[in-house]
């Protein structure tokens, strides 16, 4: 027998029976003539009574924790990720948020999807709030702040990392990881930036566990100081960990150098699948054929893109210009490396060259083009003073 309040309702027979037990559920217990009466919520209330801006956030139960938001540039299966992850939900004192490109985007720089929609989906990181972008770690820590997925806007800290791989020196122009650092500097949220020396025939998973205890402390400290209001504004901090971090011989604050690496471009067979792959995303004859339309249509000077259910593809129809014949072309694939070489400068206070001594190297930087001695001196004093009051 439907209830009369319900009568004329056109909803399905069980779900206004879920509703009528949900409401049911709601009443005040009987002989509790204040909760009767008030109608306002208990400030205890859980926070899942709050909208989301997403829609679809997971309850918080840490909502008066300090929020720390990680990004990374070598995607959501790296183990740097999940260690630093694990190792900041075990604090217990952390609201941690994840937000992390689906793939390696390493070496993607300061890149950001425009006009492309970005697909971002839940995951699962070591019991924190995750997502997983379809984009770069810029897009991921610029989407975070931006009250779209959240319904924060400004953690305390972002924490962008461990990267496989330094990002010293003009790496840093390269990295992705310290993109992600510098997009929430950008936006006035304090940073750090990680990077573990991992080297290719002598490093170790293991060996993300031992830096995320290297830059624990760090970490610690930043957190204590923001909310004190005596962390260095308008500063981000790029730490590189060494190949051995258990090893290191202390942390070290350091400069900016000009180490680079060599980039090295070698010619490879077309029948190469990775070639083209990276046009077609693993499907080589569709990635070759949209790479060869769309010169078509740029060396034509008109194209016009059309839909095509069939196949689920997007075609690209070249239209020539009138009166010219076709030209032959030359289709030459090529894949770049960077291959280290030796740097001359001898500067034991340069990045590359106190981590190559097994230092912990912690360089401070701005989103000032020109950064001398005097603007930098509150961040050096800063790190300075954390680390003895960690040791």
């Amino acid at each position: 027998m439907t209830t009369p309040a319900l009568k004329n309702n056109f909803l399905p027979p069980g779900l206004v029976s879920n509703l009528q037990q949900v409401l049911a559920s709601r009443k005040p217990a009987a002989g509790s003539e204040d909760d009767a009466v008030s109608s306002k919520p208990d400030k205890n209330d859980d926070d899942s009574a709050q909208p989301s801006s997403s829609g679809d956030e997971p309850v918080d139960a840490n909502a008066s924790k300090p929020i720390i938001l990680v990004t990374n540039s070598d995607g959501i299966e790296s183990p740097g990720l999940s260690y630093l992850v694990e190792a900041l939900v075990r604090e217990g004192i952390y609201n941690v948020h994840v937000v992390v490109p689906q793939s390696d985007k390493s070496t993607s720089g300061h890149s950001l999807s425009m006009k492309e929609t970005v697909e971002v989906a839940s995951a699962e990181v070591n019991g924190a709030v995750a997502y997983e972008v379809s984009g770069t770690p810029v897009d991921c820590v610029s989407l975070a702040l931006s009250g779209a997925l959240f319904t924060w806007s400004k953690p305390v800290l972002v924490i962008s990392g461990i990267n496989k791989g330094s990002s010293c020196g003009h790496h840093m122009f390269y990295s992705s990881v310290v993109a992600g650092a510098r997009e929430a500097l950008i936006n006035g949220v304090p940073s750090i930036s990680i990077s573990l020396n991992w080297k290719k025939d002598g490093s170790e998973e293991s060996d993300f566990k031992d830096a995320v205890a290297v830059c624990l402390p760090i970490v610690n400290a930043a957190m204590r100081d923001i909310e004190k209001e005596v962390f260095p504004k308008g500063f981000s901090f790029d730490i590189e960990v060494p190949t051995s971090p258990s090893a290191n011989k202390g942390f070290k604050v350091t400069k900016r150098s000009l180490w680079k690496s060599t980039l090295c471009w070698q010619a490879v067979s077309s029948t190469r699948s990775q070639a083209a792959a990276r046009f077609g995303g693993g499907q080589p004859a569709l990635g070759l054929n949209f790479a060869q339309l769309s010169r078509d249509a740029s060396a034509a000077g008109a194209a016009r893109r059309l839909s095509t259910q069939k196949k689920n593809i997007e075609v690209v129809e070249s239209v020539g210009a009138a009166g010219k014949s076709d030209f032959k072309r030359t289709v030459k694939y090529f894949r770049v490396e960077m291959l280290d070489k030796e740097h001359q400068e001898e500067d034991e206070d340069l990045d590359f060259r106190a981590l190559e001594n097994g230092f912990v190297t912690v360089t401070p930087y701005s989103a000032s083009v020109h950064l001398d001695s005097e603007t930098q001196a509150p961040a050096v004093d800063w790190i300075s003073s954390a680390l003895l009051c960690e040791q």
